[in-house]
């Protein structure tokens, strides 16, 4: 089963995918880390990603199609695959489209976790983390139960991520609005949009996302 979660940054999409690999046995496919993993390995493809990430520059579409091309071609990927943080525009859906026909693959399913931007602004914003084990902690949803200890290693040091501000959250949010959202016209035409409420507790979501899949797993 190959599956794609969107939704705005914050919106709990990598704490789902980890579930659907527990639950699914799929791949959890980031293109940030395949990226870095393609220039480690040093392909081809991973040389000419290198050349732009050297010189700062956003490594181009095709370059990113290629990277996800050699990655799905792995024996891990079989049972299927997780994508998260791509596609991100109209354009590289696309491109994903056509690599995956080429390759008698196909989606089955991409799922959006709808959120609302100001809760987000706050499950954001109040985010924190053990700076010794990096365990998650939220300033209103979950406190460590020891204040000022980590629960999972006993640190004392916390640390926030720079960008978790409400300036900079706002202008990511506004960003995935203009950019990514189109996305959600264009693959509902094409029958594959599932929308789960993303506001529900972290369980809950799971538990839309895996109802989205066995429907989907029932019906094949």
């Amino acid at each position: 089963m190959n599956i794609i979660l969107l939704g705005p940054p914050g919106a709990g999409k990598g704490t789902q995918a980890q579930r659907l690999v527990d639950s699914y046995g799929l791949v959890q496919l980031s293109t940030g880390d395949m990226l870095r993993a393609a220039v480690k390995q040093g392909s081809d493809v991973g040389k000419r990603a290198k050349g732009f990430m050297d010189a700062g520059a956003l490594v181009p579409d095709e370059v990113v199609i290629g990277i996800i091309a050699e990655r799905i071609d792995e024996p891990d990927c079989a049972n299927g695959f997780i994508l998260d943080g791509f596609p991100r525009t109209v354009a590289q859906a696309e491109a994903l489209d056509r690599m995956l026909e080429e390759k008698g693959l196909g989606l089955d399913a991409v799922i959006e976790m709808e959120v609302d931007d100001e809760a987000l602004v706050e499950r954001i914003t109040g985010r924190f983390a053990c700076a010794s084990c990096g365990a998650g902690y939220h300033d209103k949803f979950q406190q460590p139960q020891k204040e000022g200890v980590c629960d999972k290693c006993g640190g004392t040091e916390f640390v926030r991520r720079a960008d978790d501000n409400r300036e900079t959250v706002v202008s990511r949010l506004k960003a995935y609005h203009e950019q990514t959202a189109p996305l959600l016209p264009y693959y509902r035409k094409r029958g594959k949009l599932k929308t789960v409420d993303g506001m529900a507790s972290i369980d809950d979501v799971t538990r839309q996302v895996k109802e989205v899949l066995n429907n989907l797993a029932a019906a094949q």
